[in-house]
């Protein structure tokens, strides 16, 4: 619907996958959040609130709810230095919609603010959530503009089902998020497979690598050594967890520690600043990366990389450490404790 053909104003809340729909004249304002919860320590709950909160203070996240957003021809700059809710109730806005894809960084980004959402009447009785049941990334704008996608009113049930998937991940170990997978959610049918998705990025119990690791070994192996081909967006590793700028890190860490998997990482990354994004590109491009002998015999089962390596990393709001490891099992689809 194109912003002068009615007087109905609509709000879309998605993700950066979703920028696309900012072009695609479905609503006359999109609102692309940017967070990525799959990777690296949960924004604090005092974080998230200030970056929907808006205005600008001393010390408070640099990045707010209006930073991607376009300006509009009805409210021009008035979203710049309001927060989000209060910026609906003043402009008015009579549709708020929800388009999140099956992914599970957008499905996370989807119980968070439906959780974040629930306490805001206003906001409340005008939302609606669309079952987006494809990649946001990479659709093309003619094809999201014409693209029938169903659409439901949220439900009590639905900020309950929210509420309780984002208290799982945030919970400190990932006990809770296994709990989900015995639960049925037909109205969030996308929720239940991308925290299964979540699980298996656990370390295993017999590689101690969790399944984006253990899919870059494997790719490794069979001789594609270019990071290029590896990481590229829809390239081989077709991961759907992390995104290209994280797994660069996933890769650092196996090849790196007393018993590296992988050998051939170009050494200058070591030196590299984490935010030295041009220079970590450059030295990834110039890697040529082979399994080492240990890798081999972990990628084959025989060897658990965990036993030999240290381990400090995020999991939601699990801190996964080499006294606290906690396991995913594939097969059995359970979790084993440290």
């Amino acid at each position: 619907m194109g912003a002068g053909a009615s007087t109905m104003k609509r709000m879309i809340l998605t993700s950066s996958s979703g920028v696309g729909l900012t072009y695609a004249d479905r609503a006359d304002m999109v609102v692309p959040l940017i967070f990525r919860f799959v990777s690296g320590p949960l924004p604090t709950s005092h974080h998230l609130d200030n970056y929907l909160k808006g205005g600008s203070f001393r010390g408070e996240p640099d990045v707010r709810w209006s930073d991607l957003v376009v300006q509009s021809p009805q409210t021009g700059r008035a979203h710049r230095e309001l927060g989000l809710v209060w910026f609906c109730e003043t402009c008015g806005v009579e549709l708020i919609e929800l388009w999140f894809d099956p992914s599970p960084n957008n499905q996370l980004q989807l119980v968070w603010i439906l959780d974040y959402l629930r306490a805001e009447p206003y906001m409340v009785e005008r939302l609606r959530l669309r079952l987006v049941d494809f990649d946001l990334l990479g659709a093309d704008v003619a094809g999201l503009r014409e693209r029938t996608v169903r659409a439901l009113d949220v439900t009590e049930r639905d900020f309950e089902v929210a509420r309780m998937a984002w208290e799982a991940y945030r919970a400190p170990t990932p006990e809770l998020c296994l709990g989900l997978l015995s639960r049925d959610f037909p109205r969030l049918p996308f929720l239940k497979p991308a925290m299964e998705e979540l699980l298996a990025e656990l370390p295993s119990p017999i590689t101690g690598l969790g399944a984006t690791e253990a899919r870059l070994l494997e790719l490794i192996a069979r001789g594609h050594n270019r990071t290029r081909e590896l990481f590229q967006p829809g390239g081989l590793l077709e991961t759907r967890v992390y995104d290209q700028w994280e797994l660069g890190p996933l890769l650092e860490g196996l090849a790196s520690g007393p018993m590296p998997a992988v050998a051939g990482l170009d050494p200058k990354l070591a030196t590299l600043a984490p935010h030295d994004a041009r220079g970590r590109n450059a030295a990834f491009r110039r890697s040529r990366l082979l399994l080492t002998e240990f890798g081999k015999a972990v990628l084959a089962g025989r060897e658990d990389f965990r036993s030999h390596n240290p381990i400090r990393r995020w999991w939601g709001g699990t801190l996964l450490t080499n006294e606290r490891l906690w396991r995913w099992d594939g097969q059995s689809r359970s979790l084993v404790a440290p």
